[in-house]
């Protein structure tokens, strides 16, 4: 697992899963390899009640309703389509589904423009079929086709950016469950095989760039999953990323929670003044997610560690806040610059603490990108 970047869930969780496993008494659908209670620890982790002799961790924060609707939906013969906004853990949860499930998160195929029906079908080994014509042998299954022939979960992320022709070729696969293969005489279907399921992933902000059809719609149960705004919530998915991160890049590095504290409500307040805006052009075009969060203090704390004293301070996060939200200029720095003058300065006379030396930061930071 270290010599991997960033390992699946199934690789970085082996271990736990395999304990789970071998404790799970639990009915199981199909070819589970946990039963659905076991799943939903797996991802929500343990409590005392639970009465396990080991402590199971908590992965993905957020309703359990919106986990065990998940569940019972890949336990149907529906798909599942969970959709919100950027940076709400949508492909986190899919991911830690089908680890959980079938031990493979990675049989994926990426929604875009240039997504064709092969990419959700199958292609073929050009040199093979020169060389002996096309069979099963020469025929390269998409990923979508070895869930199916394997029992698994296939996983379609950024369902909406695909074009209609490929949500139409998904319509044939999750209802009648085969993919027929009219270039072979014989073998010439796939039939999925029980435990087959598609976890899709939509952005509600791509919503009438490709809307799905009535048809697609009706084949998925739709999840929901909302922005975080509870901030013990938040605090706990922020510390949890930030621990993984130091962890991988070893680093020693304090987060103080009072810096923590400045992050969040920075976050906070961001969001209260875009839900007031009028318009677009007085909205950062950042969604403001705790993905985003996470990501200005990953840079912070590397930079921090790297180019800082080994230390982190108001004056980094503030940098790192303004250079990862500021995407547009002049629009973004605007904003950030109204903010920092009618938020940040008050509040800094007010309260003291971190925030004099975030401003001064965060005015530096902005002056160096004007």
């Amino acid at each position: 697992m270290s010599d991997l970047l960033r390992a699946p869930a199934e690789i970085k969780y082996a271990e736990e899963l395999e304990w789970l496993e071998s404790i799970d008494d639990n009915p199981k659908p199909f070819s589970w390899r946990l039963s659905p209670k076991m799943v939903r620890l797996f991802i929500l982790g343990s409590e005392r009640s639970d009465g396990l002799d080991r402590e199971i961790s908590q992965k993905w924060y957020g309703d359990r309703s919106f986990v065990e609707r998940s569940i019972v939906t890949l336990a149907s013969d529906r798909g599942l389509l969970l959709i919100g906004d950027p940076g709400t853990g949508k492909s986190w949860l899919a991911e830690l589904l089908s680890a959980a499930i079938c031990r493979n998160s990675t049989l994926v195929v990426q929604g875009t423009a240039g997504t064709t029906e092969d990419h959700i079908k199958y292609s073929w080994n050009v040199s093979m079929v020169i060389a002996k014509g096309q069979s099963r042998e020469s025929m390269i299954p998409s990923p979508i086709m070895t869930a199916m022939e394997s029992g698994a979960i296939g996983r379609f992320e950024e369902l909406t950016r695909s074009t209609s022709d490929v949500q139409d070729a998904l319509i044939s696969i999750l209802s009648e469950k085969y993919i027929s293969v009219p270039e072979l005489d014989s073998d010439s279907i796939v039939f999925a095989k029980p435990g087959f399921s598609i976890i899709a992933t939509a952005n509600s902000r791509d919503r009438g760039v490709n809307d799905l059809s009535s048809a697609l719609k009706r084949r998925f149960n739709f999840v929901r999953i909302p922005v975080v705004t509870n901030k013990k919530s938040e605090v706990e998915i922020v510390r949890f990323r930030t621990e993984e991160l130091l962890r991988r890049h070893q680093i020693e590095l304090e987060v103080p929670p009072t810096l923590l504290d400045v992050l969040l409500q920075s976050f906070a307040d961001l969001r209260a003044s875009a839900a007031a805006a009028g318009s677009d052009d007085e909205k950062l075009e950042s969604a403001l997610s705790t993905a985003e969060q996470i990501g200005v203090l990953e840079d912070a704390v590397l930079h921090s560690n790297f180019f800082g004293e080994r230390a982190l301070t108001a004056r980094t996060l503030a940098s790192s806040l303004v250079g990862s939200l500021a995407r547009r200029e002049p629009e973004d720095l605007a904003i950030l610059n109204k903010y920092l003058h009618g938020v940040v300065e008050p509040r800094s006379k007010e309260e003291g603490g971190s925030w004099p030396e975030f401003l001064e930061g965060g005015r530096d930071a902005i002056a160096t990108l004007s």
